[in-house]
């Protein structure tokens, strides 16, 4: 089974989209797959993380948010490949 990072995301937030960019390579590196989520599809989600975007998990687990912290998201990709 592919382990799945999941980015909660808004089309027009260039954050977004730099940290996207950004995982991709190391999703690639790692074999893993990545969700890209638009949370202003969903007003649950839209509540959960209004401003914050861009926010990545795993399992349920807040990662990072704004930025991607590279160091933290490989130590964990390299522990669960």
């Amino acid at each position: 089974m592919t382990a799945t990072l999941k980015l909660m995301s808004r089309g027009y937030c260039h954050l977004c989209h730099d940290m996207e960019a950004a995982l991709l390579p190391l999703a690639t590196e790692f074999g893993v797959e990545v969700e890209v989520i638009d949370v202003d599809a969903d007003p649950q989600l839209e509540a959960l993380y209004n401003e914050r975007v861009p926010v990545l998990l795993y399992d349920g687990t807040e990662l990072c948010h704004y930025f991607l912290d590279e160091p933290k998201v490989r130590d964990l990709l390299s522990k669960i490949r």
